[in-house]
């Protein structure tokens, strides 16, 4: 059983990940690989409200999505896509990073490859990785303007679509950490943590939410 404080603070770990962009033409659209198939659905509906003019679909694999995405995160993503009337001609497939630093470092030779010129990218990722993708992009590809996207929904309807509260909550504290540990190593721009942002983190952490931790 969860208890109301723990939901509580997950709900503020799940505020402060979101950036609250505003979706405006871009370059490119990004999505980023992982369990989640609503990423490509956020970004085919992107595509077809002409928001980019191109999509790279970036992920291989990792233990969570290993069964359930066997070709790849990515190709996964653009089969989605092409269900949802996105053009094949619109969509490139970055099939081999395994975290986010290499979704944005391999994305970039991938266009690089393909002539394509990049002045802002529309980065469409889970709601609870906005921020992280956001903090990696802006540091590893400088000087281009990143829009933060994901689906429009609440932590409780994210929590139903997902079908596993414990894997959601797990992953949320995942991703917090990152954005304390990894601008040290280099990975990701610096974020502000608020001060309640921080205790509800150490708080999930003592409740045992820590199998995504590293």
């Amino acid at each position: 059983m969860i208890s109301e404080q723990t939901w509580a603070d997950a709900q503020v770990l799940w505020d402060f990940q979101k950036m609250n962009h505003e979706p405006k033409p871009c370059s490119v659209g990004f999505g980023l690989g992982s369990h989640d198939l609503s990423v490509a659905d956020v970004t085919a509906d992107l595509y077809h409200r002409g928001m980019f003019p191109l999509i790279v679909f970036t992920g291989a694999t990792s233990r969570t999505t290993a069964a359930r995405m066997p070709r790849g995160e990515a190709e996964h993503y653009r089969e989605r896509a092409l269900e949802l009337g996105v053009p094949a001609s619109a969509i490139l497939v970055e099939p081999k990073a395994r975290n986010t630093g290499e979704n944005i470092r391999f994305s970039r030779a991938l266009l690089e490859q393909h002539g394509v010129t990049v002045t802002s990218m529309l980065l469409v990722s889970k709601p609870y990785e906005e921020r992280r993708a956001y903090a990696t992009a802006r540091k590893l590809w400088e000087g281009i303007e990143v829009v933060s996207a994901s689906a429009p929904l609440s932590l409780a309807e994210y929590v139903t679509l997902i079908g596993n509260s414990s894997l959601v909550l797990d992953m949320l504290v995942g991703a917090q950490q990152r954005l304390l540990i990894y601008p040290d190593k280099g990975f990701m721009l610096r974020q502000e943590v608020p001060s309640s942002v921080a205790a509800a983190y150490r708080r999930m952490c003592m409740q045992g939410f820590t199998s995504r931790l590293i």
